[in-house]
């Protein structure tokens, strides 16, 4: 609805009024568009398989890896890591934003006003008949209280809730996000440690086979049985693990320190963090259907509340096109002690209260031009909201699909490099064991045990590998976290966790 515009000097009575009329026309046409974002998605996810666990495995979803020092070290994330209190820190500012607005919202303007003023007059002159001026000290005192409250006959104050419910809404499921992203950190930086450590566990293992094989061919060459050059090959390839192992140990070193800091503990020594060197199996994940993400995952609650929170305002910017009304009711107090007329040297005193009750009375006339270019601006912000919403339920399906499908290759690989692995560690002590009895020369053992050391740091780097992707799928999942249907309504003992 487009009504005509008639451009008027105001100047009259007439004129004002066909503005004031202009304006509610405008209120009227002003209807929400109410901006929706395309959320539909497919059924299932290519390729992606799994059995389905509850939502509260999903919660806290690092209790199913079994493992204690991974479940303490994300519980004490949650809890002491400064990233954790800086989100709830946060949270508390939201909250307290919140009762500050719910208090304007509701709570009358309420100012109380007191004077007290003293005067001495002195009667330098006085000529003629004595009259009733008399010198002397005056005081007056005078109180009052007067508040003012806006009539909400068409729901303004309702939207501005809806602004402020959804806003907190939104920097609750911000605080969530920011835990939940916490917890996986926290575990992804865990594996990763105790990949290192098997590494260098490894690497130490490859040293000790490297010295072996250096005493092997030292002796051998003692007794005329190998070339001085095998000497030579073994003791570089010892010089080359030990190489390795010092570097791992550092790397692991840092690893340790890096998730000291990630759960709040940065400045514990490093041997109060144990990491050992052991890599089992990725535990099973869920196959969510595809529209749980809209309930779980917080980055997209979030986006939902935002866009929640951009409709309200819209409403409230057309609500400010019609009249407000303003009920004002006072109460006054005022006391004067003044000079007595008849009785020189004395005074009288005069007390006197009053009341009054008005209602006003205010029509956006003059700033109507203003009032619909907000309008305009916030439904533009409103169909901002609107796509980033649709673009994370998007983005939050396909982070959730790619995880699951490099979760099912991850566990294929780790299948086929651990059956590699066995057969690799077998030909290499068949190999050893017919070097030391002189029925194979050093070149093909060295060949093998090649072999075997690529095998096995494939293996692990897998395995860990398939771990930490575990960690990202139940991430992706919305996992971390436990959904609540009314966050704004949330214990306040959140912030407190």
């Amino acid at each position: 609805m487009k009504p005509s515009k008639t451009v008027r000097r105001p100047g009259s009575g007439a004129s004002l009024s066909a503005l004031a009329l202009t304006g509610l026309v405008l209120a009227g046409c002003a209807t929400d568009p109410r901006h929706t974002a395309e959320t539909r998605l497919p059924a299932t996810y290519e390729g992606a398989a799994g059995a389905a666990l509850p939502d509260q495995v999903l919660d806290r979803w690092w209790l199913v890896f079994n493992d204690p020092a991974l479940s303490a070290l994300v519980d004490t994330a949650l809890t002491q890591s400064q990233d954790a209190r800086l989100a709830a820190a946060r949270l508390d500012e939201a909250r307290a934003v919140r009762r500050g607005q719910v208090r304007q919202l509701y709570i009358p303007s309420t100012p109380l006003t007191g004077s007290a003023n003293r005067s001495s007059t002195d009667i330098i002159d006085q000529s003629g008949p004595g009259g009733f001026t008399q010198g002397g000290d005056s005081e007056n005192y005078s109180g009052s209280f007067d508040v003012s409250w806006e009539l909400d006959l068409i729901g303004r104050r309702r939207a501005a809730m809806g602004v402020v419910s959804n806003d907190l809404a939104a920097s609750r499921f911000a605080y969530e996000g920011a835990r939940a992203a916490l917890a996986a950190s926290v575990a992804q930086s865990y594996f990763q440690a105790r990949v290192l450590a098997v590494q260098l566990d490894d690497a130490r293992e490859s040293v000790r086979i490297a010295r072996a094989l250096a005493d092997l061919a030292t002796g051998r060459v003692a007794r005329g049985l190998s070339p001085g050059s095998d000497a030579d090959r073994t003791a570089a390839d010892l010089a080359q693990a030990e190489a390795q192992a010092a570097s791992l140990e550092a790397e692991l070193q840092v690893a340790r320190r890096s998730l000291l800091i990630l759960v709040g503990r940065g400045i514990d020594p490093l041997a109060s963090l144990p990491v050992a060197a052991t890599l089992a199996d990725a535990p099973p994940t869920t196959t969510a259907l595809p529209g749980t993400l809209l309930a779980r995952r917080p980055d997209v609650r979030e986006a939902q509340a935002r866009l929640a929170s951009a409709s309200a305002n819209l409403k409230v910017n057309e609500l400010a096109l019609f009249p407000t009304f303003t009920l004002s009711p006072g109460v006054g107090l005022t006391k004067a002690v003044s000079p007595s007329f008849l009785t020189p040297g004395s005074t009288s005193s005069t007390t006197s209260s009053a009341w009054s009750i008005g209602l006003n009375l205010s029509i956006p006339v003059l700033n109507i031009p203003k009032l619909l270019a907000d309008i305009d601006a916030q439904d533009a912000r409103t169909e901002q909201a609107a796509l980033a919403y649709e673009k994370t339920v998007q983005a939050a399906f396909g982070e959730t699909e790619g995880a699951l499908l490099q979760l099912s290759a991850d566990q294929r690989r780790v299948a086929l490099l651990s059956a590699g692995e066995r057969r690799a560690a077998t030909a290499y002590e068949a190999a050893r064991r017919g070097y030391a009895a002189g029925l194979s020369d050093l070149t093909s053992t060295l060949q093998a045990e090649q072999s075997w050391r690529a095998a096995r740091t494939g293996l692990n780097g897998a395995r860990g590998q398939a771990l930490q992707r575990t960690v990202q799928t139940y991430k992706a999942l919305g996992g971390g976290w436990t959904p609540s249907p009314n966050p704004s309504a949330t214990s306040e003992q959140t912030s407190s966790r």
